[in-house]
């Protein structure tokens, strides 16, 4: 099956691109975000191709994965064919609702062309999709082998643009946790974090823009991974710590209540519980391998990528049905 879809969010993308399909990147001259083409950060195979955007009107393709609102106006104006009518078409939703929650309607809500494919059952639930088709397809990610050692006695936090994104990703609970354990923090724009919270010296260290392999091999070091995000969909670095064998520790919110099950971590909804049970992991190694390899086992079961890879079989069999996957 050729499949089009736009490089939106790199470490989905590379967990979805494993299957057995030919998957059409657009690019554009300047590599947009209408156009990035292949990614430069992840390892991806080759049969993830990039198609110039202006070629699109001559490409074949089977199906086409939407993921932003503007998309299937995109899709109309570059490749002259309707979402959902002239081409079979899915709506990837990543996110949690924003804006007047629990009350936030869907883009698509109410057509029933598209359906709209959540990667959370906690999305589902709380975006309002009036009539629309909905499914849920959760996270599968690359196992990145077992490699937990933490021998440095730190907390990581992986987080992207945490200045900016502020109370929705937690950033005003890390300086807290820092007087609790000193923090490594990786992630997207990420240098200014001490200067913002006024925290210095080797309380808060950050390490910018790493590429996959190296940030695992970092996080697998710290001897806890700490998830701070209050309102964001089941951020994948945490299924990628669990992964990696480290016990981590999350706030309670959205999917993270049903991702870290009991014996795999701690999850709650007080600050103070948060910061013990960092303190816990950190003074106790023989516990923290212990819970950081039932979270491991938990998170290849349910979030592997055979599974994840097998889900979408079924249903691009389903979606378009004329073509022989």
């Amino acid at each position: 099956m050729r499949v089009l879809l736009w490089h939106v969010h790199g470490s989905w993308t590379t967990a979805f691109v494993q299957g057995d399909h030919d998957y059409l990147l657009p690019v554009t001259p300047d590599r947009d975000s209408d156009g990035l083409g292949r990614a430069r950060s992840w390892d991806w195979p080759a049969n993830v191709v990039e198609v110039p955007s202006h070629q699109l009107r001559k490409t074949d393709f089977d199906i086409v994965v939407l993921q932003r609102a503007h998309e299937p106006e995109l899709v109309e104006r570059w490749t002259g064919r309707r979402p959902g009518r002239d081409v079979p078409a899915v709506y990837v939703e990543h996110n949690t609702p924003g804006g007047a929650v629990p009350f936030s309607r869907h883009p698509l809500a109410e057509q029933s062309d598209v359906p709209v494919i959540h990667v959370t059952h906690f999305n589902r639930l709380f975006w309002d999709c009036g009539s629309a088709p909905t499914d849920v397809i959760e996270h599968g990610i690359i196992d990145p082998g077992h490699l937990y050692s933490g021998d440095l006695a730190r907390a990581a936090v992986v987080v992207n643009e945490p200045v900016r994104r502020g109370r929705a990703v937690g950033t005003d609970l890390l300086p807290a946790l820092s007087e609790t354990a000193p923090l490594d923090v990786f992630g997207m724009k990420v240098h200014q974090l001490g200067e913002a919270l006024g925290v210095h010296g080797d309380r808060l260290c950050t390490f910018e823009d790493l590429p996959q392999h190296r940030l695992h091999r970092e996080l697998a070091r710290r001897r806890v991974y700490v998830h701070t995000s209050r309102w964001t969909s089941l951020g994948l670095s945490l299924l990628e710590a669990m992964q990696l064998g480290m016990p981590v520790v999350a706030l309670a919110t959205t999917e993270a209540v049903v991702a870290v099950p009991p014996g795999a971590g701690v999850v709650t909804t007080r600050p103070d519980e948060m910061a013990a049970a960092v303190l816990r992991f950190i003074h106790d190694p023989a516990e923290a391998q212990v819970v950081g390899a039932a979270a491991r086992d938990t998170a290849l079961s349910t979030y592997g990528l055979g599974r994840f890879l097998a889900d979408w079989d079924v249903r691009l069999a389903a979606w378009a049905p004329a073509v022989a996957i």
